[in-house]
């Protein structure tokens, strides 16, 4: 067998990558142990890139389809090859590589992790999640075997997804931190991050022979401790927009639920109706009270009484608390008389 197996590459006179895999961006012909004949006919096909590699160096790319005779086809180095290969039979080898130059399409991508920038707005840490789908062709035959292949062999459409979802965070994060886009924007700016994105990746993978031709955001999210920041913000937001619509200065409106609070509080000082009128003015009562010399305790003046009664009505008034609270705290003021 071993016999045949001799002859038949003896008589081998054609160099082509005939059957390529689908996922295949890489394909070394020299490998399966077919010898360079005299007369031996390269073919490169469409779509199909070759490199001639020789003594460990590139010397010549071929990024065209073309059928060349490698015994009269004038192809830089072939001379000195041939000077150096007794019959094609030397232990000075030459060694062929196919590489594909049609565009890779609709390939997904996805963070591993989140991509980290300061929100220039809020200024707080965001956490951004994102995945979509990209294309990419190899640009650069020469650098893509010299930075990624080299003498490994095959390098298939799946070796690159790895080497991109290991890549994709820096450009990504990189590209908000200058654009200064925050949180809210994100999902309305899709097209304008995804454009600036390409052009960082391209700088990024056009070292290695890569040209990323298509890449898009087709959703994104944020990390647990960002949402909980954005959802305070919208919360708050919402508020104020309320109060706003209602005619309600916020301000007013925070303390009125202050007020409400300390109403309906059982326990301590607010309980005792200390609370009612001081909202989130409380710590500065209590700060006037210490600076004050004690006195001597009297009987609850009628002014005092009647306060707290109009603090109460007015309470039960804007809503903050019901009817039946409104009554049980009266009664207690009262019955405190």
């Amino acid at each position: 067998m071993s016999i045949f197996d001799g002859i038949r590459r003896q008589l081998r006179s054609v160099i082509e990558w005939d059957d390529p895999n689908p996922d295949a961006l890489f394909y070394e012909w020299s490998d399966n142990g077919d010898e360079i004949k005299n007369a031996s006919k390269l073919i490169v096909g469409p779509g199909q890139g070759c490199i001639f590699v020789y003594e460990g160096k590139v010397q010549a790319v071929i990024e065209e389809q073309c059928l060349i005779t490698l015994e009269t086809a004038n192809i830089p180095f072939w001379t000195t090859i041939k000077n150096f290969m007794q019959f094609f039979e030397s232990y000075h080898k030459v060694g062929i590589y196919f590489f594909r130059r049609t565009e890779i399409l609709n390939q997904k991508w996805g963070t591993t992790s989140s991509i980290k920038y300061e929100d220039p707005k809020y200024k707080f840490p965001v956490g951004l999640k994102a995945y979509g789908n990209y294309s990419y062709r190899i640009s650069d035959g020469r650098g893509f075997f010299v930075n990624v292949v080299g003498s490994h062999g095959d390098f298939l459409a799946e070796d690159f997804r790895r080497v991109m979802s290991e890549r994709i965070i820096h450009p990504f994060s990189d590209f908000l931190a200058e654009s200064k886009y925050s949180f809210a924007d994100i999902d309305a700016s899709r097209n304008e991050i995804s454009d600036g994105v390409t052009a960082k990746l391209n700088a990024e993978f056009g070292k290695l022979g890569f040209e990323m031709t298509d890449f898009r955001i087709e959703g994104t999210n944020f990390d647990e401790e960002t949402l909980t920041r954005i959802n305070r913000i919208a919360n708050v937001t919402a508020e104020a927009q309320a109060a706003q619509a209602a005619g309600v200065d916020y301000t007013k409106l925070q303390q009125l639920e202050a007020m409400r609070e300390a109403a309906r509080n059982e326990s301590g000082a607010a309980g005792a109706g200390v609370g009612l009128g001081a909202g989130i003015g409380l710590g500065q009562a209590m700060a006037q009270g210490m600076q004050n010399p004690p006195i001597a305790p009297t009987a609850q003046s009628d002014n005092d009484v009647a306060g707290k009664l109009a603090q109460l009505k007015e309470l039960n008034k804007e809503g903050l608390i019901s009817d039946q609270e409104y009554a049980d705290k009266r009664q207690a003021i009262l019955d405190a008389l």
